[in-house]
This record gives C-alpha cells, structure tokens and sequence, in this order.
C-alpha cells in the first residue's frame, strides 16, 4: 500500500466488528482480541490509541459534549415515614445585628416531626462553625440516616462530583448520607422553607443588637415551635410531641471501613485524583484527598465509584471520564 501508516481495511473492519459485539469496550480491549483472536501480524496491529480513533472514525464513540454536570436528584427521599430518616438543614439568610456584625443562622430539623435540633446564630456559614452544631445534635439525639440541605457552602458544590465537599466527606465518615435539592428548587424542602419565614417574622424583625441577644431570641422561638405550637400536619400536636431519638449513636470516632475483596480500592491524592494505571489518573474530588474510594466492574469498562456506603458515580474506561450516576445512560 502507499500509504504505509494507513491501517489495512480487514484490520479495521475487525475492529468495527468486535465493538459492535462489544458495545462498551475500548481501544485497550479490542486490541487485545486482535492480538489473541486473529491472525494478523503483530507489527500490524495498530495501538490502542489507533484502534480508539478508528472507532471515532466510524461513529462509534458517543461524543459526549463537555456540559457542565447538570444536578438532579432522582434518588432523594423527600418524604421522610419516620423521625431520624432525614435531617433537614439550612442557613437562613444572613442578617445585620444591632451592633453590626452579621448573623447567619443554621436550622436543622427532623423532616418528619418538624422537631427543631438547633437554631444556632453564627458569623459565618462554614464548615469549621457548623461542625460543632451538628456534633452537639448527632450526640443529643443520635444518626439520621439522611442529611437532606441545598447545593450552597459548606453543604454542597455544585461542581463537585455528587456535589462533594468537606463537609459532606463528614457525614459519610460518621454515617449518614447527604442529599440535595435540585438547585433553584427550594420547595423540595417545603417545610424547612416555611419554619424559616415564622422564624424570620417572629425571631428576628427587628434584630437583636448582639449575638448573645439573638441567640436568646432563637431559643426562645425553638422551644416554642417544638413544644407549645400545634402543627396541622402533625395532626396538631407539637414536634416534641411526636419526636423520638434515633437509636444510633453517635461517638466522635470515625470507624475504619473495609470494601469487599472484588472491588479495587485506590487512594485519592492530595489533587483530587486516584492512579489507575500507569499513564491514567481519574479524578475524583479533592473533598475526598486522603482516602480510599472504590471501584466495582458494572458492565465492560464501567465501574462504579463508592466512598464508605455511598455511590459517587461512574468511571467510563474507552472515554476516561467520571459520570454522575444519573448522567451514564447504558
């Protein structure tokens, strides 16, 4: 042939012909087949980068266009059957004190009961003052076993894979599961939204002129709302009424978790980022830096990313990309 880089037909018709039988599989893969299952010579076999532009070629790679990861929620229990199932938590917008300085306050409820754990005034809605709050709850009233928040700091980054941050590492760490609304979709926390216009009537107009003031306001309106106030939805009876404390516990430690033999486990470096093999990094999140995710074959080339109990999505080996669980259609 005079074109000697060119690859010859009958190897790129066997090529064509073993992805249409193989529908997820790679350059990697096919390769090996060529080199196993045919008679051709070896000099003639071309490289996993040839055999992966010949599939492109003939549009047999779905071109995936770069989108920015669009949020949906289609596992998310919204409608929590029992108290302790899903925690609700949110800042409810800052505000100026008399004195100056600003307020934001951090609710967290029980979904089912409307039971008020904590309205807490703090000067900043981050992960280092919200920690504590949630710690004196989990201890006070033991595990949900869903955090249910919006997309917003230190909760959730909409950038992220499965909206990781920090924070969120956290609760998997102790064992709870965070969940997100859609974004611009408040009302999928209908009642949280509702607390917090009364508790903005009520608690706030106008503000107190110091921290200290407001926080007196805040727990003045908790123990109101959970123990005097009857709610309709609870067929008006009051939170405190209705609520009880989940039976598990919460200790401080973080349990070592060990994944199933089957699964590769692979360390995320400080970047964010697990080696898969020789020349392939994959990233992950540097909200996970540090520690161990795992990998398990889902269907040829795919495998699912776990940290602890959660999934976090996919790995897609013939395009090299994570997807978020719900953007893989297989």
């Amino acid at each position: 042939s005079n074109h000697p880089q060119k690859t010859a037909q009958d190897i790129e018709d066997a090529i064509v012909a073993e992805r249409k039988k193989h529908r997820y599989w790679g350059g990697k893969k096919i390769r090996k087949l060529l080199v196993r299952d045919y008679d051709f010579r070896d000099e003639h076999i071309p490289s996993e980068t040839t055999v992966n532009n010949i599939l492109k070629k003939n549009g047999l790679v779905r071109e995936r266009g770069a989108k920015r990861r669009h949020l949906e929620n289609r596992f998310v229990v919204y409608d929590p059957q029992e108290p302790n199932e899903i925690t609700s938590a949110d800042f409810k917008g800052r505000f100026p004190l008399g004195d100056g300085q600003c307020c934001n306050p951090l609710t967290i409820a029980d979904s089912k009961t409307r039971y008020l754990y904590a309205i807490q005034a703090l000067a900043w809605p981050d992960t280092e003052s919200s920690k504590p709050v949630f710690e004196r709850v989990f201890r006070e009233y033991g595990l949900p076993e869903y955090v249910h928040t919006d997309n917003g700091a230190p909760f959730g980054n909409a950038n992220s894979l499965r909206r990781l941050t920090q924070f969120a590492v956290w609760l998997m760490d102790v064992g709870v599961t965070p969940v997100y609304s859609d974004p611009a979709h408040p009302e999928q926390n209908g009642r949280h939204e509702r607390m917090h216009r009364d508790l903005k009537a009520e608690a706030t107009r106008p503000a107190a002129r110091t921290m200290a003031a407001q926080q007196r306001r805040f727990n003045a309106f908790r123990e109101e709302y959970n123990t005097v106030r009857p709610h309709e939805a609870l067929g008006m009876e009051t939170p405190a009424s209705v609520y009880v404390r989940s039976r598990r516990e919460y200790t401080g430690s973080i349990q070592l978790w060990d994944y199933p033999k089957e699964q590769r486990t692979k360390l995320v470096t400080v970047n964010g980022a697990v080696r898969w093999d020789s020349e392939r990094l994959v990233m992950i999140s540097t909200a996970l830096s540090g520690r161990y995710v795992s990998f398990e074959e889902a269907g040829d080339g795919v495998w699912a990313i776990r940290y602890r109990h959660v999934s976090l999505g996919y790995y897609c080996e013939l395009d090299q990309r994570v997807y978020e669980i719900e953007d893989l259609e297989l």
